[in-house]
């Protein structure tokens, strides 16, 4: 509960048993905030017993719905802030459920799947006078904040050559789960690659052209142009895609090679979320416009068929995913 005397918040999270959500439990609580309640329809939830034991957990909707309903009728028990971990599918449905019982929700990525989507929230949004923010952790992390003024400060006349390259190895379970059923999941560009091309925005602007050149279950690679740069990307979820230097050492390979240097951010990513809390409770979290653009990407390229690249569009690893080597 709240104490009068301290601007502690109450929040409630959706998604407790997902992979992501001792990221927000543990930011919530180095926060010095208080999670009254969590729902999930899986019981795995052990984890709360070493960052919240006290809360409250439930298995339905219904009950967990009901039960920040009744919180409301105290000051001190009231929720602020509903945090959604929930499966991407089922973010707008869970964003406009916190909105409505009249907290402040913090979303992890994608946001939502459409920009039709994004205006639907705005509306509960008007509707209710609460706000959405979304985690976009990429723009607190030392390394990309410190590509980005560099970049700001370029005199380069022409754009920024750029090589975006992420590879996080899943096993089989991944295929079975709902990340791996594109109804919930919106495939691998949507799932893994938003946060990345919200990231290449914050750095090089404006997107100008995105052209996706191949895409499967497994892995997706295209061409992105921006105000700024000229970007070949490519996403994985394969170990095998792993560069040999990497594979039996670490399963997860993030690079950005800029014109040349090299920016390898596979480290600095396990504080991110309490940073972007800390942001959020401060007055600067990310919202719905923020999120915008990297959903309209994520839109477009699931909209495309594939193409043959052009001169100098292709990622450098492209032709190994066409034609793997196992």
């Amino acid at each position: 509960m709240k104490n009068n005397n301290c601007p502690t918040k109450n929040f409630a999270l959706i998604g407790a048993a997902g992979y992501i959500a001792p990221r927000h439990m543990k930011a919530i609580k180095e926060t010095n905030n208080h999670l009254a309640a969590a729902y999930d329809i899986n019981d795995s939830v052990g984890i709360i017993d070493s960052i919240s034991p006290a809360s409250e957990f439930f298995t339905d909707f219904e009950r967990f719905y009901e039960y920040a309903w009744k919180l409301k009728r105290t000051d001190n028990s009231a929720l602020d802030y509903v945090s959604v971990c929930s499966p991407n599918h089922m973010h707008s449905a869970h964003i406009a459920a916190g909105l409505r019982l009249g907290c402040n929700v913090i979303c992890e990525k994608p946001l939502v799947p459409t920009s039709a989507d994004l205006d639907e929230l705005q509306r509960v949004e008007n509707e209710t006078g609460k706000r959405v923010f979304n985690i976009l952790q990429l723009r607190h992390h030392p390394a990309i904040l410190e590509l980005r003024n560099k970049v700001a400060k370029s005199n380069k006349t022409e754009k920024h050559k750029v090589e975006l390259t992420y590879i996080t190895s899943r096993g089989r379970w991944y295929l079975e789960s709902w990340k791996g059923d594109p109804r919930k999941s919106f495939g691998v560009a949507t799932n893994i690659g938003v946060h990345f091309f919200d990231m290449l925005h914050f750095i090089f602007g404006k997107l100008e052209k995105n052209i996706l050149h191949y895409s499967d279950e497994l892995k997706a690679s295209g061409y992105l142009e921006y105000e700024q740069a000229r970007v070949k990307w490519l996403l994985s979820i394969d170990a095998n895609d792993l560069p040999e230097d990497v594979k039996g050492k670490r399963p997860t390979f993030r690079t950005i090679n800029c014109d040349g240097d090299e920016l390898e951010f596979s480290g600095g990513f396990t504080d991110l979320h309490t940073v972007s809390y800390q942001e959020i409770l401060a007055g600067n979290g990310y919202g719905i416009e923020d999120a915008r653009h990297c959903v309209e990407t994520v839109e477009a390229i699931r909209s495309q068929s594939p193409k043959q690249p052009a001169r100098n569009e292709a990622h450098p690893f492209l032709t190994s995913l066409i034609n793997p080597r196992r």
